[in-house]
C-alpha cells in the first residue's frame, strides 16, 4: 500500500467503500481497496474546495462602491488574463476567460500546495497535467465546432482553401495535411501535458530561491 498523507488517510477512512462502490460502477477494479483514493487525487479535493470557498468569498464580497482586498486581486488577475487572451484569440476572447483563470487558478494552486507541509503538489504526478491538457484539449475543440460549425471547423484540417490555387496543388495537399494535421493536432496533448508537469518543477524552484535570498 502507497505511503498516505494525512488528508489522505482522512478521505479513505470515510470515504473509501463510497469510492470503492462507484469505481466498480464503471467497471475499474480499484487496487487498494482500503485506500482507493489517491495523494494526488486527495489534493486535487483539497484545491476544488479551496477555490470553491474562495470564489464564494469573492461572490458575497463583490461591490461597487467599496471593494475590498479580494475584489482587487481578482479584478487583477482578469484583467490580466484579458489582455492576453485578447492577443491570441482576439476581440471574441470574452466568454473563454473564466474558463480560463478557473484552470489557470486550479493549476497555480496545485503547484503552490506542495510547499505546504503534510501535503504536496497534485501536478507532480503526471497523471494530473494529463488531465489538466484534455479539459483544455476538448474545450477548445468543442468551443472551435460551436463557432463554426462541424464542416467549416473540419476544414481547417485540409490546409488552405485559396480558390485562386490551382486545384493540382490543393488536391494533393489537402491529402498531405488530411493525414499530418490530426496526428499534430493530437500531439498537443502530450505537449500541454510535458509543459504543465515540467513547468511546477520549474515553478517551484524559482519560488525557493526567491524565499532562500
Amino acid at each position: 500500500m502507497p505511503e498516505q498523507l494525512w488528508f489522505t488517510e482522512i478521505l479513505n477512512r470515510y470515504l473509501a467503500g463510497t469510492t470503492d462502490a462507484l469505481l466498480r460502477t464503471v467497471h475499474f477494479e480499484p487496487k487498494y481497496p482500503q485506500s482507493p483514493i489517491s495523494n494526488s487525487a486527495a489534493m486535487e479535493l483539497l484545491v476544488f474546495a479551496f477555490l470553491l470557498i474562495l470564489f464564494m468569498l469573492v461572490r458575497v464580497q463583490l461591490s461597487v462602491e467599496r471593494p475590498r482586498g479580494l475584489q482587487h486581486l481578482f479584478e487583477l488577475l482578469h484583467g490580466s488574463l484579458k489582455g492576453q487572451s485578447e492577443e491570441i484569440i482576439g476581440h471574441h476572447s470574452e466568454g473563454f476567460i473564466p474558463f480560463l483563470a478557473t484552470l489557470a487558478m486550479f493549476i497555480l494552486i496545485c503547484n503552490l500546495i506542495g510547499l505546504i507541509p503534510g501535503l504536496e503538489a497534485p501536478t507532480a504526478t503526471p497523471v494530473v497535467p494529463l488531465g489538466c491538457a484534455v479539459l483544455a484539449f476538448l474545450y477548445y475543440n468543442i468551443a472551435g465546432i460551436a463557432r463554426n460549425g462541424v464542416l467549416r471547423y473540419a476544414k481547417q484540417f485540409l490546409g488552405p482553401s485559396d480558390p485562386s490555387i490551382s486545384l493540382v496543388i490543393r488536391i494533393p495537399v489537402a491529402i498531405l495535411m488530411l493525414v499530418i494535421e490530426p496526428i499534430s493536432h493530437l500531439a498537443r496533448l502530450l505537449s500541454l501535458t510535458i509543459r504543465l508537469w515540467a513547468n511546477m518543477f520549474a515553478g517551484d524552484l524559482v519560488i525557493l530561491a526567491f524565499f532562500a535570498m
